[in-house]
């Protein structure tokens, strides 16, 4: 028998299923890499391995099985409150909270099944697309410890990348899921704006966060989606009238399946382009390219897209990140202290803005969002590279200057967050590997409800390229 990380998710739950593995044997053996592993990679801040135990056998203690994560290993991401765990937000502010009652993703994922093993590492507040905080360090990747494994939701991917988790709950602002899949070699996904109840992105600033899955393989990502969205396969309930098109899942059929040819949309043009000189990599092209001719010789069709020039996004994103910002609860010159430099710039300047000019970024993004599904509206899908450079080294980013810091971020990141802006679904693939061993990766971008094609394409493209037999150094 395997090393029990060396199964895929789907495969641990059917040995739980079956008997043939108990969740404390599960928790035990995570536990203990997490113990021997984590030391070098920092991808948890809190591990909460006494909590796990209990409810591993908590579980087992229930003669029912059907919650559909049962007894599978998570970690809960660091900006999520959880009952009785610390939960820090990345930052040194709230480094003694220890919260009353969970978030409610956190309250879904547990009547889910699953047996969290800890908090995951994320940046001050989740708004760099890189986990290195003052409060915890930095969290690196498992391919190459020193580089980083991207942001916000870096812990959860680099736990995941070096078998520490068999998969990961994430949240996606601005590709905070899909950024950390692509630097470490993994699945992850953005769902449609309103498709899991609970982290809908409905109800943040210009309806940019949503929850995603972070994987290994395909199957496993919408394994992980399924139970976000609908944790004991009741139909899913949904707290506002708007919600994302179609179905809520299952998508695990579609992503074992497999099935169905599909008109695909090329395009390395992005939604940054007319503020900023992008330019996407060889590396990053070598794995664009790579897809590309994947998909065609599977008999996919296949056209070239690009976005018209637009002059108003890049502000317009700019002034919605500051504006989060300014809703940290900072009360006193004590308060900001604890706060690195780029976290108390953004407060500074989202505190600045006026109504006027929000409200202006917000008419200009809904704008965008009409324009960007209307050039799309021709595929199924349109491919893009998933980062523009490989993995950045851990220091890379400008810790003073917030405006090199941002377009630091811009110019590693340009896909990513377009896909927020529109509320449309997204799928990260990590197709190929540079010379130096790094993974790199693309996305795929559906049409609006569009979950479903994406996980039949990432399945399709899996069996051709079978990257889930890759492993880190680490591993």
């Amino acid at each position: 028998m395997a090393d029990l990380h060396e199964y895929t998710a789907l495969t641990q739950w059917r040995l739980l299923q079956q008997g043939e593995l108990t969740p404390r044997e599960l928790a035990e053996h995570y536990l203990e890499r997490i113990a021997r592993i984590d030391p070098e990679i920092g991808a948890f801040v809190t591990v909460t391995a006494d909590r796990a135990f209990e409810r591993a056998d908590a579980l087992e203690r229930d003669p029912s099985r059907a919650a559909p994560l049962w007894g599978l290993p998570i970690g809960v991401k660091d900006l999520w409150r959880t009952a009785g765990v610390p939960t820090g937000f990345g930052s040194r502010l709230f480094a003694d909270l220890v919260p009353e009652a969970s978030d409610e993703i956190v309250d879904v994922l547990e009547r889910a099944g699953s047996v969290s093993l800890g908090k995951t590492a994320a940046p001050e507040f989740g708004f760099p697309s890189y986990t290195e905080s003052i409060a915890h360090g930095a969290t690196r990747n498992p391919w190459n410890t020193e580089l980083g494994p991207g942001g916000s939701s870096g812990g959860a991917a680099a736990a995941v990348a070096a078998g520490m988790l068999p998969f990961a709950p994430g949240s996606d602002g601005g590709g905070s899921v899909r950024i950390p899949a692509a630097a470490c070699g993994l699945v992850g996904v953005k769902p449609s704006r309103g498709r899991i109840p609970s982290a809908s992105g409905i109800d943040s600033l210009g309806g940019l966060v949503v929850g995603g899955p972070i994987a290994r393989t395909v199957a496993d990502a919408a394994l992980l989606l399924d139970a976000m969205i609908q944790p004991v396969g009741a139909p899913s309930d949904h707290h506002y009238a708007l919600r994302a098109p179609g179905e809520d899942g299952p998508f695990l059929s579609a992503a074992v399946h497999g099935e169905g040819r599909y008109q695909l949309g090329a395009m390395t043009s992005s939604a940054w382009d007319a503020a900023y000189d992008v330019l996407v990599e060889p590396e990053a092209m070598a794995a664009f390219d790579r897809a590309v001719e994947a998909f065609s010789s599977m008999g996919h069709g296949i056209e070239e897209v690009s976005l018209p020039t637009d002059e108003t996004y890049a502000p317009a994103f700019r002034t919605l990140w500051q504006a989060g910002a300014g809703g940290i609860p900072v009360e006193s010159a004590a308060d900001l202290d604890l706060l690195e430099p780029l976290t108390r710039w953004l407060v500074g300047r989202g505190r600045s803005l006026l109504a006027w000019e929000l409200n202006q970024a917000l008419d200009a993004l809904t704008t965008f969002e009409r324009s960007f599904i209307a050039r799309l509206a021709p595929f199924d899908a349109v491919l893009t590279p998933a980062l523009a450079m490989t993995p950045r080294p851990i220091g890379w980013y400008d810790q003073e200057d917030g405006d090199r810091n941002f377009a630091q971020q811009v110019l590693y990141t340009p896909f990513t967050s377009m896909v927020n802006v529109s509320g449309l679904p997204a799928i990260v693939l990590p197709v190929h590997q540079t010379d130096a061993g790094l993974p790199m990766g693309v996305q795929l971008i559906g049409r609006p409800g569009g979950e479903a094609a994406l996980f039949a394409l990432g399945a399709q493209l899996e069996r051709r390229i079978r990257w889930p037999n890759r492993r880190p150094p680490i591993w």
